[in-house]
């Protein structure tokens, strides 16, 4: 039950992201389930890679530079699924803000 409340709560952040954001688009709900699937994927298995490959700027930039590394899990999710679409690396970055603020609030709303 637990997983399925966090699978449809990142679709509905995914989507929100959406209609905030100009040039990040996802063209449905249903398209955003599919996005929060293969975002929680590469998010389960390629941030941690990632995050290590850029630890030592990353603790330059006291870890602002953990956007980026959303942002290039959100291009490649959305390069690899259709109605899925980010139109460049500065929609990209700032989709990572709109959604890790949109998680904080919603973490903040629901514990």
């Amino acid at each position: 039950m637990n997983l399925l409340i966090l699978w449809l709560s990142s679709a509905l952040l995914l989507y929100l992201t959406a209609i905030i954001v100009p040039g990040f688009k996802i063209t449905s709900f249903p398209r955003a389930l599919i996005a929060a699937i293969i975002v929680g994927f590469f998010n389960m298995f390629l941030k941690p890679i990632l995050l290590l490959l850029t630890l030592p700027i990353n603790i330059i930039t006291l870890g602002l530079f953990t956007f980026v590394v959303n942002a290039i899990i959100l291009r490649i999710s959305a390069g690899i699924m259709k109605g899925f679409d980010i139109s460049g690396w500065m929609t990209a970055i700032l989709g990572a803000m709109v959604m890790t603020l949109l998680q904080l609030a919603a973490h903040w709303l629901f514990t």
